[in-house]
């Protein structure tokens, strides 16, 4: 590390880390190191209120050792203020987060495609979600907005491209429980784990239209809703509790623009987003020039680091950065 440093002029960390019960010096051990050789150390924080208390103590040295802190979305800076942690002298902002997966466009179909277009025999309307199966992302409300749509007399089925997580308890056989409850037993189907890109695009190409009901509505960290979207289907979603939330985050305003993401109210109920995904069906979003956005969502975001690195040495506490 020692050796990689030398060579930067800071040190960025995301926070929080996989397997950080394994991990619990190392982040501050590379801090303390990059603040002994002058370089700065710059934090983003994707999430704060919904931590453990003992991540949070884990992170509190390296962030205590931060010149900047950069939040995620609106929500993770808004929750940070507010839990009223000493900061000191440090520059705030809101930065966009790009995807963490991007379309090839030549996908060939593996067995999880296949498996989601053999589910579609005789002709069914394929809804679905991107992403890990876990309470928060409430995969259950899919599966009552299906069951709406169902006793609508549409014949649709629901794929889940992703895996349940593991460690937390009866998530799957709570989920099984409940598709039995709404009887949608040989209507719905999860491919597990998909390793590659490859795969999770050619699966995700086998929907004909995403959809989610989040609690807090969508919100910038949605990478799933970015992924899903960005495959060329359209995603169905509720609109964000704060209506500023993803204003600085403009490949989502262009996907919302382009009608690859297409809103609904905020406390929309099953019905309502079973209406949503009915009028959409058979539509195409209209071409996005998706390398053009890319470029224009990592301009936005080299200007945030800039902006943090020359306003980080001023004597205001906090600096906020905008714009």
């Amino acid at each position: 590390m020692s050796k990689r440093l030398a060579d930067a002029d800071a040190i960025v960390f995301n926070f929080p880390i996989v397997a950080w019960k394994r991990r619990l010096v190392e982040p501050f051990a590379t801090a303390a190191l990059a603040k002994l050789k002058r370089k700065r150390v710059i934090v983003i924080l994707h999430e704060w209120a919904s931590l453990d208390w003992k991540r949070r103590l884990i992170l509190w040295p390296v962030i205590l050792l931060a010149d900047a802190i950069l939040f995620s979305a609106p929500e993770v800076r808004r929750e940070w203020l507010e839990s009223h942690y000493p900061i000191g002298k440090k520059a705030i902002a809101v930065i966009p987060i790009p995807p963490n997966l991007l379309p090839s466009g030549h996908e060939k179909a593996g067995p999880a495609a296949l498996a989601i277009r053999a589910l579609r025999a005789g002709g069914r309307t394929i809804i679905g979600q991107f992403g890990s199966i876990y309470p928060k992302k409430n995969c259950a409300e899919l599966l009552a907005i299906a069951r709406a749509l169902v006793d609508e007399g549409q014949d649709v089925a629901v794929a889940f491209v992703g895996s349940f997580i593991k460690g937390m308890d009866n998530v799957e056989e709570d989920f099984r429980a409940r598709v039995e409850a709404l009887d949608l037993g040989d209507r719905v189907m999860v491919t597990g784990y998909l390793s590659t890109d490859e795969e999770v695009f050619a699966a995700c190409r086998e929907v004909d239209i995403f959809c989610y009901r989040f609690t807090e509505g969508l919100t910038a960290r949605r990478g799933s809703v970015l992924a899903a979207a960005l495959g060329g289907r359209i995603v169905v979603t509720n609109t964000p509790a704060d209506p500023a939330g993803l204003e600085h985050h403009t490949l989502f305003q262009s996907l919302i623009g382009n009608g690859n993401i297409v809103l609904c109210q905020h406390d929309a109920d099953a019905g309502a987003m079973a209406n949503a995904i009915r009028d959409a069906i058979g539509r195409v979003p209209p071409p996005l020039n998706i390398d053009a956005e890319i470029t224009s969502l990592w301009n936005a975001i080299i200007g945030k680091l800039e902006g943090v690195q020359s306003a980080g040495q001023s004597k205001t506490r906090p600096v906020e950065i905008s714009g």
